[in-house]
């Protein structure tokens, strides 16, 4: 058994698993447009000779935490044949998925899992929620007058990321995108898109959209300011000639649109979304915006990991009065203050759960006291994210 990236005359092979696992064929003009936009470098495998048994994507991408870009490994198109499961191919896979990551960089990782429960086993844990709203016309929120443009079919990439980017930044898990990105996977043929463009024709706002059979989907809807949230909302309750009712998915969690409805009794869902783990916590703790502090902060934690045994162990975890973090390894027989997974860790500092909230769950042991200071070191975020991989 060897693990290795594909070469380009791979393209087929991996194409074929990819069907089989995932359902779905393509056509012989959609099969050449993804020969042209295959990146063999980005595919690993698991080849018995020269036969493929079983693959994944791991994507070169950067994430915003507390503002701050973050080197992510995006794993996707994890595939095995169905005569080889159940054989642990997918668990080394994963482990070199994270020795691969680890040697670029890549402190964190993203994946959107088929189970849950099973990529838990290997350090992933669910780090955001989004909220899905199914809203009929005639409680959309009230049309408003409101300064400024609307301008539709907006399809300038660099106008809509400026937007993207700054709303983006507001959000722990949201993507850096990049042209490529925005081409590929955001701005298909399908979507309508529209833009807000304040007085002084800054744009503040954007919704990416389509119009079906009496109903409007609405995939992000991406404000900068209340103006543009109200001006964007009253843009789509003009189309209450056209439509019956409206989805809006990939809200934040914490969206508080029902709040802000004549009547709130609309459907709305919260839907578990993407996982996501600590690579390499030494290094990932370096680059943590960690809330400062006049007396800063000391706390020893027991990590354990077992698929990426450079977590594993007891660390001394210094947060400086400016929160700056830096994580030490002690002598295995120095006591430690708190104790958890890295799957915990990860929850806690991507921004998904609380410090308080996993102490009282059991998931975070320890010292209470420690757990408080702890809870006081970590600064508070929003999860979210709009992108799929």
């Amino acid at each position: 058994m060897e693990i290795r990236q594909l070469r380009h005359e791979e393209f087929e092979a991996s194409v074929e698993l990819s069907q089989y696992a995932f359902q779905y064929t393509l056509s012989p003009a959609e099969l050449e447009e993804q020969k042209k936009k295959f990146k063999p470098e980005q595919v690993w495998a698991v080849f018995d000779g020269e036969e493929l048994n079983a693959k994944f994507t791991l994507l070169p991408l950067q994430v915003y935490l507390h503002g701050k870009p973050f080197a992510m490994g995006g794993i996707a198109g994890v595939a095995t044949w169905p005569e080889k499961r159940r054989s642990g191919l997918v668990s080394r896979l994963l482990k070199h998925a994270l020795e691969q990551m680890k040697s670029s960089g890549q402190t964190v990782s993203f994946l959107h899992p088929f189970s849950f429960s099973f990529y838990r086993k290997f350090g992933w844990e669910i780090f955001v929620e989004y909220k899905k709203y199914t809203i009929p016309v005639d409680k959309f929120p009230a049309k408003t007058a409101v300064e400024g443009t609307i301008k539709r079919n907006v399809r300038d990439k660099t106008e809509l990321n400026k937007v993207y980017q700054q709303y983006a930044q507001r959000f722990n898990g949201t993507l850096v995108r990049d042209e490529e990105w925005w081409k590929n996977r955001v701005l298909d043929e399908d979507n309508q898109t529209a833009v807000y463009y304040a007085e002084n024709g800054a744009p503040e706002g954007y919704v990416l959209y389509k119009v079906e059979k009496k109903e409007l989907s609405c995939g992000e809807f991406v404000y900068l300011s209340e103006q543009a949230r109200r001006a964007l909302w009253t843009y789509f309750a003009n189309h209450d000639s056209m439509i019956e009712k409206g989805t809006f998915t990939f809200m934040p969690a914490n969206d508080s649109l029902s709040y802000l409805l004549t009547d709130p009794r609309i459907q709305q869902e919260i839907i578990p979304y993407f996982m996501g783990r600590i690579v390499d916590a030494a290094a990932f703790v370096e680059q943590f915006p960690f809330q400062s502090s006049a007396q800063g902060a000391e706390i020893t934690l027991a990590l354990t990991d077992t698929h990426a045994p450079w977590n594993e162990g007891t660390w001394k975890l210094s947060v400086s009065a400016q929160g700056e973090g830096r994580l030490q390894p002690v002598h295995e027989n120095t006591e430690a203050q708190l104790q958890c997974d890295i799957a915990a860790l990860s929850a806690m500092l991507i921004g998904y759960k609380r410090p308080q909230e996993l102490f009282r769950w059991g998931k975070l042991t320890g010292s209470a006291e420690a757990a408080d200071l702890f809870e006081q070191t970590v600064p508070s975020a929003q999860t979210f994210l709009m992108d799929f991989f």
